[in-house]
C-alpha cells in the first residue's frame, strides 16, 4: 500500500473531524433558527401586549367620573337574562313606578337569606339592627338614616330595591354585587328588622306568646 504524504494526511484528519462534527452543527443550526423564529414571533404581539386599554377599576382622566369602567346603557340586556322578570330585575312597574309589593313569595328561606346577606353587604354601615350606627359610622363614615324612621317604615319595597341597586348618597351602588334576588331578600329582611324595633305583642302569634311569657 503505498504511503501518503502529510498534506493527504492532514486532509483525511480534516475530513474526518468535519464528518464528526457534522450532527452537531444540524442541531445547532436548528436551535439557532428555532431562536430566531422565537424572537421574530414575539415581535409581531408588540402591538397586542401593548394596545391601549384600560384595566378594570382603574382610573381614567378621559370621563369625567374619573372612573375607566363603564356603567351599562339603559336597556341593556345581560346575556341570558331576555326573558326574566321586569319587577324582579328592575324593581319598577311596567308604568315605571316603584314596586309596592314583593314580587316573590317571602319564606323562612327567603328572609334567612336576606339576613346573611344584609350582614354581609349592610351591617357594616346599618348595623345589625338597622339604626344606621355601623361599625364604619363609629369610626368616622358618612351616617346613613335609621331603617325605623317614620319615612323608611312607610318606604315600598321597591324603594330598598332601588337604593340597593343604584346607591344613594354615600352608598355605593351595589348592582354588581348583589344579584337581584338577593336585593329583594335584603328588603324583606329590612322590613323583619322594622316589625322587630316596633313589634307588640298582638303581633306574635297566639300560640308562640306563652314562650315570650
Amino acid at each position: 500500500m503505498p504511503k501518503r504524504s502529510e498534506s493527504e494526511r492532514n486532509v483525511s484528519a480534516a475530513e474526518q473531524f468535519t464528518a464528526a462534527l457534522r450532527p452537531y452543527w444540524r442541531w445547532t443550526g436548528r436551535a439557532l433558527a428555532l431562536t430566531g423564529i422565537g424572537l421574530l414571533a414575539g415581535g409581531c404581539h408588540l402591538d397586542m401586549w401593548n394596545q391601549p386599554k384600560q384595566r378594570p377599576l382603574s382610573k381614567s382622566e378621559f370621563f369625567e367620573d374619573g372612573a375607566a369602567a363603564r356603567p351599562l346603557e339603559d336597556g341593556v340586556v345581560p346575556f341570558g337574562y331576555a326573558d326574566r322578570d321586569q319587577v324582579i330585575e328592575t324593581g319598577v312597574t311596567a308604568d315605571g313606578q316603584p314596586a309596592m309589593e314583593f314580587p316573590m313569595e317571602l319564606s323562612a328561606e327567603v328572609l334567612e337569606r336576606g339576613r346573611e346577606r344584609f350582614n354581609i353587604y349592610c351591617a357594616m354601615c346599618h348595623d345589625q339592627t338597622g339604626t344606621g350606627q355601623g361599625i364604619i359610622v363609629q369610626r368616622g363614615f358618612t351616617e346613613p338614616p335609621s331603617f325605623h324612621e317614620p319615612r323608611l317604615r312607610e318606604a315600598t319595597p321597591g324603594h330598598f330595591f332601588d337604593v340597593i341597586t343604584n346607591g344613594v348618597g354615600d352608598m355605593y351602588p351595589q348592582r354588581s354585587r348583589v344579584v337581584p334576588e338577593d336585593r329583594w331578600a335584603i328588603a324583606a329582611y329590612i322590613r323583619v328588622l322594622q316589625l322587630s324595633q316596633h313589634a307588640t305583642i298582638d303581633d306574635v302569634p297566639e300560640d308562640a306568646r306563652e314562650e315570650l311569657e
